[in-house]
């Protein structure tokens, strides 16, 4: 998952990118306005989400913004902004900005926005993994065309999963992004974790457990 920053404050920029890699992102980072504003004025962009500074070198971050949003409605923004700066936040969620975060700010903080936005995202989405598929917008799953009905927990814990397809979640991911802070256990997770191997079988979908990382999900 490929989230774009642009920043201008080296620093920080430096701090963002290692802080969000260490969450698992691959992050690409744009110090410059003009830049930033060629790149996501192409319909393929393929960035997940956009961290968007405001004061840049050339174009400034509502210009950039505009012309995202001219075709693209989808892709999450987050707005960093100076402290303070009402009217440029306002300007920016009227814009089409998704959620902005005033400076300075704790890591913490921002890592949680940043999930709560691709959450938000992947709702509406459709995800595919192999004959498995998942309709966002209707809630539906389908296995080799037919539908595959899930109880609510077991539909949510497949979803997270799909949204992370080949790369391995740990159970506290887990328990934050498919249960949003219901109290989960380990075994309660490693319960739901069978029964969807179990209804998996027999498909070229896999559900696989790696050591000491967490829980994949993948065709095969």
């Amino acid at each position: 998952m490929n989230l774009l920053l642009v920043e201008d404050d080296r620093l920080l920029a430096e701090t963002l990118v290692d802080a969000l890699a260490l969450a698992g992102y691959a992050v690409t980072h744009l110090a410059d306005g003009d830049t930033a504003r060629t790149r996501l004025a192409m319909p393929d962009h393929d960035h997940a989400l956009v961290l968007l500074d405001l004061n840049l070198p050339g174009a400034g971050g509502l210009e950039i913004l505009e012309t995202l949003r001219s075709h693209d409605r989808d892709t999450p923004v987050l707005i960093l902004t100076a402290r303070g700066a009402v009217e440029d936040r306002v300007r920016g969620l009227d814009l089409g900005a998704d959620d902005y975060l005033a400076k300075p700010f704790a890591l913490d903080e921002l890592e949680a926005r940043v999930r709560a936005l691709l959450r938000r995202r992947g709702r509406g989405q459709t995800l595919q993994v192999g004959p498995l598929a998942f309709d966002g917008l209707a809630q539906r799953f389908t296995l080799d065309g037919n539908a595959l009905a899930l109880p609510p927990r077991e539909q949510r814990l497949l979803a997270c999963l799909m949204r992370h397809a080949g790369e391995p979640v740990d159970k506290a991911r887990l328990a934050e992004e498919a249960f949003q802070g219901e109290p989960m256990g380990d075994n309660a997770i490693e319960v739901y974790v069978h029964r969807l191997r179990k209804r998996l079988a027999d498909s070229a979908v896999a559900l696989r457990t790696v050591r000491g990382l967490g829980y994949l999900l993948e065709g095969v």
